[in-house]
Protein backbone atom coordinates (compact mmCIF):
# COMPACT_ATOMS: atom_id res chain seq x y z
CA UNK A 1 0.00 0.00 0.00
CA UNK A 2 1.04 3.63 -0.43
CA UNK A 3 0.17 6.72 1.53
CA UNK A 4 -1.67 9.66 0.07
CA UNK A 5 1.09 12.12 0.96
CA UNK A 6 4.87 11.94 0.53
CA UNK A 7 8.12 13.86 1.63
CA UNK A 8 11.85 13.93 2.00
CA UNK A 9 11.47 12.76 5.56
CA UNK A 10 8.85 9.93 5.31
CA UNK A 11 7.03 7.77 7.83
CA UNK A 12 7.37 8.28 11.58
CA UNK A 13 6.29 5.48 13.88
CA UNK A 14 5.37 5.00 17.52
CA UNK A 15 7.24 2.62 19.78
CA UNK A 16 8.60 3.05 23.28
CA UNK A 17 11.96 1.41 23.87
CA UNK A 18 13.85 1.34 27.12
CA UNK A 19 11.42 3.14 29.41
CA UNK A 20 12.10 0.80 32.31
CA UNK A 21 15.03 1.58 34.60
CA UNK A 22 15.89 -2.08 35.03
CA UNK A 23 14.78 -4.01 31.98
CA UNK A 24 14.36 -3.36 28.26
CA UNK A 25 12.75 -4.74 25.15
CA UNK A 26 15.48 -6.68 23.39
CA UNK A 27 16.57 -4.79 20.28
CA UNK A 28 19.70 -6.75 19.47
CA UNK A 29 21.00 -6.95 15.95
CA UNK A 30 19.95 -10.58 15.64
CA UNK A 31 22.89 -12.76 14.58
CA UNK A 32 24.90 -9.89 13.08
CA UNK A 33 26.73 -9.21 16.37
CA UNK A 34 28.69 -11.55 18.59
CA UNK A 35 27.83 -9.36 21.58
CA UNK A 36 24.55 -7.46 21.81
CA UNK A 37 23.51 -4.78 24.23
CA UNK A 38 22.81 -5.76 27.85
CA UNK A 39 19.23 -6.44 28.91
CA UNK A 40 19.52 -4.45 32.15
CA UNK A 41 20.59 -0.90 32.84
CA UNK A 42 19.37 2.65 33.14
CA UNK A 43 16.91 4.35 30.84
CA UNK A 44 19.73 6.48 29.41
CA UNK A 45 21.88 3.42 28.76
CA UNK A 46 19.04 1.71 26.89
CA UNK A 47 18.63 4.78 24.68
CA UNK A 48 22.36 4.88 23.94
CA UNK A 49 22.20 1.21 22.98
CA UNK A 50 19.14 1.68 20.77
CA UNK A 51 20.57 4.64 18.84
CA UNK A 52 23.64 2.62 17.92
CA UNK A 53 21.81 -0.63 17.19
CA UNK A 54 19.29 1.07 14.92
CA UNK A 55 22.14 2.80 13.10
CA UNK A 56 23.90 -0.55 12.72
CA UNK A 57 21.04 -1.78 10.55
CA UNK A 58 19.25 1.30 9.19
CA UNK A 59 22.00 3.88 8.59
CA UNK A 60 22.88 4.39 4.94
CA UNK A 61 26.60 3.99 5.66
CA UNK A 62 26.27 1.21 8.24
CA UNK A 63 29.26 -0.57 6.70
CA UNK A 64 31.48 1.97 8.49
CA UNK A 65 30.10 1.16 11.94
CA UNK A 66 32.07 -1.13 14.28
CA UNK A 67 30.49 -3.84 16.42
CA UNK A 68 28.46 -2.90 19.46
CA UNK A 69 31.24 -4.21 21.70
CA UNK A 70 33.87 -2.08 19.94
CA UNK A 71 31.72 1.06 19.98
CA UNK A 72 30.60 0.42 23.58
CA UNK A 73 28.19 3.36 23.89
CA UNK A 74 27.52 2.92 27.59
CA UNK A 75 31.18 3.39 28.48
CA UNK A 76 31.98 5.86 25.69
CA UNK A 77 29.36 8.41 26.77
CA UNK A 78 29.29 8.03 30.55
CA UNK A 79 29.18 11.31 32.47
CA UNK A 80 29.17 13.61 29.40
CA UNK A 81 26.21 15.76 30.44
CA UNK A 82 22.45 15.82 30.03
CA UNK A 83 20.74 12.95 28.26
CA UNK A 84 19.94 14.94 25.12
CA UNK A 85 23.55 16.17 24.86
CA UNK A 86 24.83 12.64 25.32
CA UNK A 87 22.52 11.17 22.69
CA UNK A 88 23.34 13.88 20.16
CA UNK A 89 27.05 13.36 20.77
CA UNK A 90 26.61 9.68 20.05
CA UNK A 91 24.69 10.36 16.83
CA UNK A 92 27.33 12.86 15.76
CA UNK A 93 30.13 10.34 16.28
CA UNK A 94 28.23 7.70 14.32
CA UNK A 95 27.68 10.15 11.47
CA UNK A 96 31.38 10.99 11.14
CA UNK A 97 32.60 7.42 10.59
CA UNK A 98 31.95 7.11 6.85
CA UNK A 99 34.45 9.08 4.77
CA UNK A 100 33.70 10.39 1.29
CA UNK A 101 36.71 9.27 -0.75
CA UNK A 102 36.24 12.18 -3.14
CA UNK A 103 36.71 14.78 -0.40
CA UNK A 104 38.56 12.96 2.37
CA UNK A 105 35.93 14.22 4.83
CA UNK A 106 32.85 12.56 6.36
CA UNK A 107 29.73 12.49 4.21
CA UNK A 108 27.98 14.16 7.14
CA UNK A 109 30.62 16.81 7.75
CA UNK A 110 28.71 19.34 9.88
CA UNK A 111 27.36 22.61 8.62
CA UNK A 112 26.23 23.60 12.09
CA UNK A 113 28.90 22.98 14.70
CA UNK A 114 28.85 19.47 16.20
CA UNK A 115 25.71 18.53 14.26
CA UNK A 116 25.67 15.98 11.42
CA UNK A 117 24.88 17.51 8.06
CA UNK A 118 21.85 15.26 7.61
CA UNK A 119 21.04 12.95 10.55
CA UNK A 120 19.50 14.46 13.66
CA UNK A 121 17.84 13.69 16.96
CA UNK A 122 14.93 15.64 18.39
CA UNK A 123 13.13 15.65 21.69
CA UNK A 124 9.55 14.49 21.35
CA UNK A 125 7.85 11.57 19.69
CA UNK A 126 6.41 12.25 16.28
CA UNK A 127 3.44 10.97 14.33
CA UNK A 128 2.81 10.92 10.57
CA UNK A 129 1.69 14.24 9.15
CA UNK A 130 3.14 16.34 11.99
CA UNK A 131 6.06 18.73 11.74
CA UNK A 132 9.29 18.81 13.69
CA UNK A 133 11.89 21.54 13.77
CA UNK A 134 11.60 24.64 11.62
CA UNK A 135 8.64 24.85 9.27
CA UNK A 136 9.00 25.83 5.63
CA UNK A 137 7.30 28.83 4.04
CA UNK A 138 3.75 28.08 2.95
CA UNK A 139 3.99 29.74 -0.49
CA UNK A 140 5.14 27.70 -3.46
CA UNK A 141 4.78 30.18 -6.36
CA UNK A 142 6.41 33.52 -5.61
CA UNK A 143 6.43 34.87 -9.17
CA UNK A 144 5.71 33.49 -12.64
CA UNK A 145 5.86 35.31 -15.96
CA UNK A 146 6.79 35.15 -19.61
CA UNK A 147 9.87 37.22 -20.48
CA UNK A 148 10.56 38.24 -24.11
CA UNK A 149 14.35 38.14 -24.49
CA UNK A 150 16.02 38.71 -27.84
CA UNK A 151 14.38 36.29 -30.23
CA UNK A 152 13.40 34.01 -27.37
CA UNK A 153 10.28 33.64 -25.27
CA UNK A 154 11.40 32.55 -21.82
CA UNK A 155 9.26 31.17 -18.99
CA UNK A 156 10.23 32.27 -15.48
CA UNK A 157 9.04 30.69 -12.26
CA UNK A 158 10.23 31.47 -8.72
CA UNK A 159 9.42 28.77 -6.16
CA UNK A 160 9.81 29.72 -2.51
CA UNK A 161 9.33 26.20 -1.17
CA UNK A 162 7.50 22.93 -1.75
CA UNK A 163 4.55 23.00 0.68
CA UNK A 164 2.01 20.19 0.69
CA UNK A 165 0.57 19.55 -2.74
CA UNK A 166 -2.97 20.10 -1.49
CA UNK A 167 -2.08 23.67 -0.52
CA UNK A 168 -0.03 24.53 -3.61
CA UNK A 169 -1.52 22.57 -6.53
CA UNK A 170 -3.96 25.30 -7.61
CA UNK A 171 -1.27 27.99 -7.74
CA UNK A 172 1.13 25.71 -9.61
CA UNK A 173 -1.53 24.69 -12.13
CA UNK A 174 -2.50 28.30 -12.79
CA UNK A 175 1.12 29.38 -13.24
CA UNK A 176 1.83 26.63 -15.76
CA UNK A 177 -1.40 27.29 -17.70
CA UNK A 178 -0.19 30.85 -18.23
CA UNK A 179 3.36 29.76 -19.12
CA UNK A 180 2.16 27.07 -21.53
CA UNK A 181 0.17 29.61 -23.54
CA UNK A 182 3.42 31.15 -24.82
CA UNK A 183 4.92 27.79 -25.91
CA UNK A 184 8.36 28.56 -24.44
CA UNK A 185 11.33 26.30 -25.17
CA UNK A 186 13.34 27.62 -22.22
CA UNK A 187 12.31 27.92 -18.58
CA UNK A 188 14.15 29.58 -15.69
CA UNK A 189 13.23 28.16 -12.29
CA UNK A 190 14.38 30.29 -9.37
CA UNK A 191 15.19 28.09 -6.37
CA UNK A 192 17.75 30.30 -4.66
CA UNK A 193 15.76 30.48 -1.41
CA UNK A 194 14.06 27.10 -1.66
CA UNK A 195 15.24 24.80 1.14
CA UNK A 196 12.97 21.93 0.15
CA UNK A 197 9.71 20.56 1.49
CA UNK A 198 7.37 17.89 0.22
CA UNK A 199 8.85 15.62 -2.41
CA UNK A 200 5.35 15.00 -3.74
CA UNK A 201 5.12 18.69 -4.64
CA UNK A 202 8.57 18.75 -6.22
CA UNK A 203 7.59 15.70 -8.26
CA UNK A 204 4.43 17.49 -9.38
CA UNK A 205 6.49 20.45 -10.60
CA UNK A 206 8.69 18.05 -12.59
CA UNK A 207 5.57 16.51 -14.14
CA UNK A 208 4.33 19.97 -15.14
CA UNK A 209 7.64 20.74 -16.90
CA UNK A 210 8.17 17.54 -18.88
CA UNK A 211 6.56 16.66 -22.22
CA UNK A 212 4.21 13.69 -22.38
CA UNK A 213 6.92 11.71 -24.19
CA UNK A 214 8.67 11.22 -20.81
CA UNK A 215 5.68 9.50 -19.23
CA UNK A 216 6.84 6.33 -17.46
CA UNK A 217 10.52 7.32 -17.51
CA UNK A 218 12.40 7.18 -14.21
CA UNK A 219 12.39 10.41 -12.25
CA UNK A 220 14.49 9.20 -9.31
CA UNK A 221 15.01 6.27 -6.96
CA UNK A 222 15.57 6.00 -3.23
CA UNK A 223 18.36 3.50 -2.53
CA UNK A 224 18.67 1.99 0.95
CA UNK A 225 21.62 0.01 2.31
CA UNK A 226 21.92 -3.63 1.27
CA UNK A 227 20.49 -5.07 4.49
CA UNK A 228 17.40 -2.89 4.16
CA UNK A 229 16.96 -3.90 0.52
CA UNK A 230 17.31 -7.57 1.42
CA UNK A 231 14.81 -7.31 4.27
CA UNK A 232 17.44 -8.26 6.85
CA UNK A 233 17.02 -5.37 9.29
CA UNK A 234 15.02 -7.17 12.02
CA UNK A 235 15.36 -4.32 14.50
CA UNK A 236 12.63 -2.50 12.56
CA UNK A 237 10.13 -5.03 13.93
CA UNK A 238 10.07 -2.78 16.98
CA UNK A 239 8.67 0.14 14.95
CA UNK A 240 4.99 -0.18 13.90
CA UNK A 241 3.89 0.78 10.41
CA UNK A 242 0.93 3.15 10.30
CA UNK A 243 -1.62 3.55 7.54
CA UNK A 244 -2.80 6.78 5.89
CA UNK A 245 -5.05 7.51 8.87
CA UNK A 246 -2.28 7.06 11.41
CA UNK A 247 -3.60 3.64 12.43
CA UNK A 248 -1.65 0.42 12.69
CA UNK A 249 -1.91 -1.50 9.41
CA UNK A 250 -2.48 -5.24 9.08
CA UNK A 251 0.06 -7.33 7.16
CA UNK A 252 -0.26 -11.13 6.73
CA UNK A 253 -2.83 -11.25 9.51
CA UNK A 254 -0.82 -9.28 12.09
CA UNK A 255 0.05 -5.70 12.85
CA UNK A 256 2.51 -4.41 10.27
CA UNK A 257 5.93 -3.12 11.29
CA UNK A 258 8.63 -1.17 9.54
CA UNK A 259 10.39 -4.49 8.89
CA UNK A 260 7.53 -5.30 6.47
CA UNK A 261 8.25 -2.28 4.26
CA UNK A 262 9.55 -2.74 0.72
CA UNK A 263 13.03 -1.15 0.72
CA UNK A 264 14.05 -2.47 -2.72
CA UNK A 265 15.13 -0.08 -5.47
CA UNK A 266 12.23 -1.22 -7.66
CA UNK A 267 9.78 -0.53 -4.84
CA UNK A 268 11.15 2.97 -4.31
CA UNK A 269 11.52 4.21 -7.86
CA UNK A 270 9.34 7.14 -8.91
CA UNK A 271 8.43 7.82 -12.54
CA UNK A 272 7.20 10.79 -14.53
CA UNK A 273 3.48 11.24 -15.05
CA UNK A 274 2.80 14.29 -17.21
CA UNK A 275 0.62 17.00 -15.72
CA UNK A 276 -0.69 20.16 -17.37
CA UNK A 277 -0.47 21.34 -20.97
CA UNK A 278 3.12 22.61 -21.23
CA UNK A 279 4.84 20.44 -23.88
CA UNK A 280 7.55 22.63 -25.39
CA UNK A 281 10.38 22.90 -22.83
CA UNK A 282 13.79 21.84 -24.11
CA UNK A 283 16.17 23.60 -21.71
CA UNK A 284 15.87 24.28 -17.98
CA UNK A 285 17.89 26.93 -16.14
CA UNK A 286 17.95 26.90 -12.35
CA UNK A 287 18.91 29.91 -10.22
CA UNK A 288 20.41 28.46 -7.04
CA UNK A 289 22.23 29.31 -3.82
CA UNK A 290 23.54 27.67 -0.64
CA UNK A 291 19.93 27.60 0.55
CA UNK A 292 18.80 25.43 -2.38
CA UNK A 293 18.45 22.02 -0.78
CA UNK A 294 16.79 18.63 -0.56
CA UNK A 295 13.61 18.49 -2.69
CA UNK A 296 14.91 21.42 -4.77
CA UNK A 297 18.08 19.48 -5.56
CA UNK A 298 16.03 16.39 -6.33
CA UNK A 299 14.09 18.40 -8.91
CA UNK A 300 17.31 19.58 -10.55
CA UNK A 301 18.87 16.11 -10.50
CA UNK A 302 15.79 14.34 -11.86
CA UNK A 303 15.64 16.60 -14.94
CA UNK A 304 19.34 16.36 -15.80
CA UNK A 305 19.11 13.10 -17.79
CA UNK A 306 16.39 14.48 -20.04
CA UNK A 307 17.00 18.21 -20.54
CA UNK A 308 19.78 20.68 -21.17
CA UNK A 309 20.06 21.81 -17.53
CA UNK A 310 22.21 24.75 -16.41
CA UNK A 311 22.70 26.27 -12.95
CA UNK A 312 23.22 29.96 -12.27
CA UNK A 313 24.14 31.47 -8.91
CA UNK A 314 25.96 29.84 -5.98
CA UNK A 315 26.70 26.26 -5.00
CA UNK A 316 23.69 24.41 -3.56
CA UNK A 317 23.53 22.91 -0.07
CA UNK A 318 24.11 19.28 -1.07
CA UNK A 319 21.55 16.82 0.29
CA UNK A 320 21.14 13.68 -1.83
CA UNK A 321 19.89 11.63 1.13
CA UNK A 322 16.62 11.05 2.94
CA UNK A 323 15.41 9.37 6.10
CA UNK A 324 12.43 8.25 8.14
CA UNK A 325 11.88 8.81 11.81
CA UNK A 326 12.59 6.19 14.48
CA UNK A 327 11.04 6.75 17.89
CA UNK A 328 13.29 5.71 20.78
CA UNK A 329 11.87 6.42 24.22
CA UNK A 330 10.92 10.13 24.15
CA UNK A 331 13.10 11.00 21.14
CA UNK A 332 12.77 10.94 17.36
CA UNK A 333 15.95 9.89 15.58
CA UNK A 334 16.44 10.61 11.88
CA UNK A 335 19.27 8.48 10.50
CA UNK A 336 20.33 9.12 6.91
CA UNK A 337 18.79 6.05 5.33
CA UNK A 338 18.73 6.28 1.54
CA UNK A 339 20.40 7.94 -1.43
CA UNK A 340 18.31 9.87 -3.95
CA UNK A 341 19.56 8.83 -7.40
CA UNK A 342 18.36 10.11 -10.77
CA UNK A 343 17.73 7.99 -13.86
CA UNK A 344 21.47 7.92 -14.59
CA UNK A 345 22.22 6.70 -11.07
CA UNK A 346 23.75 10.04 -10.09
CA UNK A 347 23.66 11.25 -6.50
CA UNK A 348 27.15 12.67 -5.98
CA UNK A 349 26.31 16.16 -4.80
CA UNK A 350 27.06 15.78 -1.11
CA UNK A 351 29.05 19.02 -1.12
CA UNK A 352 26.51 20.78 -3.33
CA UNK A 353 25.93 21.27 -7.04
CA UNK A 354 28.35 23.74 -8.60
CA UNK A 355 26.79 26.46 -10.80
CA UNK A 356 27.63 26.66 -14.48
CA UNK A 357 27.57 30.45 -14.15
CA UNK A 358 28.71 31.56 -10.70
CA UNK A 359 27.11 34.78 -9.50
CA UNK A 360 26.56 35.96 -5.95
CA UNK A 361 22.92 36.94 -5.55
CA UNK A 362 21.69 40.02 -3.73
CA UNK A 363 20.03 39.42 -0.36
CA UNK A 364 16.64 40.65 -1.56
CA UNK A 365 16.56 40.28 -5.35
CA UNK A 366 13.61 41.52 -7.37
CA UNK A 367 12.29 38.20 -8.61
CA UNK A 368 11.45 38.14 -12.29
CA UNK A 369 13.33 41.36 -13.10
CA UNK A 370 15.30 40.71 -16.31
CA UNK A 371 17.98 43.12 -15.05
CA UNK A 372 18.53 41.24 -11.78
CA UNK A 373 22.02 39.71 -11.88
CA UNK A 374 21.17 36.01 -11.81
CA UNK A 375 18.18 36.19 -14.14
CA UNK A 376 20.10 38.49 -16.46
CA UNK A 377 22.92 35.93 -16.65
CA UNK A 378 20.40 33.16 -17.37
CA UNK A 379 18.84 35.18 -20.20
CA UNK A 380 22.27 35.93 -21.67
CA UNK A 381 23.10 32.23 -21.53
CA UNK A 382 19.81 31.37 -23.24
CA UNK A 383 20.53 33.89 -25.99
CA UNK A 384 24.12 32.72 -26.47
CA UNK A 385 25.62 35.97 -25.17
CA UNK A 386 27.18 34.61 -21.97
CA UNK A 387 29.57 31.65 -22.17
CA UNK A 388 30.05 28.91 -19.58
CA UNK A 389 33.76 29.55 -19.12
CA UNK A 390 33.22 31.65 -16.01
CA UNK A 391 35.36 31.19 -12.90
CA UNK A 392 33.53 29.88 -9.86
CA UNK A 393 33.11 32.05 -6.81
CA UNK A 394 35.70 31.37 -4.14
CA UNK A 395 32.97 31.52 -1.52
CA UNK A 396 31.20 28.54 -3.06
CA UNK A 397 34.13 26.15 -3.22
CA UNK A 398 33.52 24.48 0.12
CA UNK A 399 31.69 24.71 3.41
CA UNK A 400 34.00 25.51 6.29
CA UNK A 401 33.11 24.33 9.76
CA UNK A 402 33.07 26.81 12.60
CA UNK A 403 32.98 24.93 15.89
CA UNK A 404 31.84 28.02 17.79
CA UNK A 405 28.93 29.04 15.62
CA UNK A 406 27.31 28.80 12.22
CA UNK A 407 29.22 28.12 9.04
CA UNK A 408 28.49 29.66 5.67
CA UNK A 409 26.61 29.06 3.53
CA UNK A 410 23.74 27.91 5.71
CA UNK A 411 20.38 26.48 4.87
CA UNK A 412 17.13 26.53 6.80
CA UNK A 413 15.80 23.04 6.26
CA UNK A 414 12.41 21.96 7.45
CA UNK A 415 11.11 18.69 8.76
CA UNK A 416 7.78 18.50 7.02
CA UNK A 417 6.56 14.94 7.25
CA UNK A 418 4.75 12.87 4.66
CA UNK A 419 4.26 9.16 4.42
CA UNK A 420 6.06 7.44 1.54
CA UNK A 421 6.98 3.89 2.36
CA UNK A 422 5.01 0.90 1.10
CA UNK A 423 4.60 -2.59 2.47
CA UNK A 424 6.07 -5.54 0.58
CA UNK A 425 3.59 -7.29 -1.69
Amino acid sequence: MQYNTKTYITLLTLILIGTSACKKTQVSVDDAEEIVSPTTGTRSQFTLDSIFLYAKQVYLWNDALPSYAAFNPRQKYVGIGSDITTFRNELFDISQLKINAATGSPYELPVYFENPKYSNLQVGRSIPGSTAGIGIPSTAVLTSKIIPSGKKTVAYLALGSFPSLSSSKAALDQAFVELAAANPKDIVIDLRGNGGGYLETAEYVADLIIPASLNGKVMYSEVFNQAMQNGTAPILKHQPYLDANGKTAVYNGRNATMADVDYTIAGNTYKFNKKGSLQTIQSVYFIVSGNTASASEMLISSLKPYFDVKLIGEKTYGKPVGFFGINIDQYSVFLSSFLIKNANGWSDYFTGMQPDIAIKSLENPVLGDPNESCLSAALELINGIKKLAVSKLATTDKITVNRTGLSQPTVVESFMLENRLRLRK
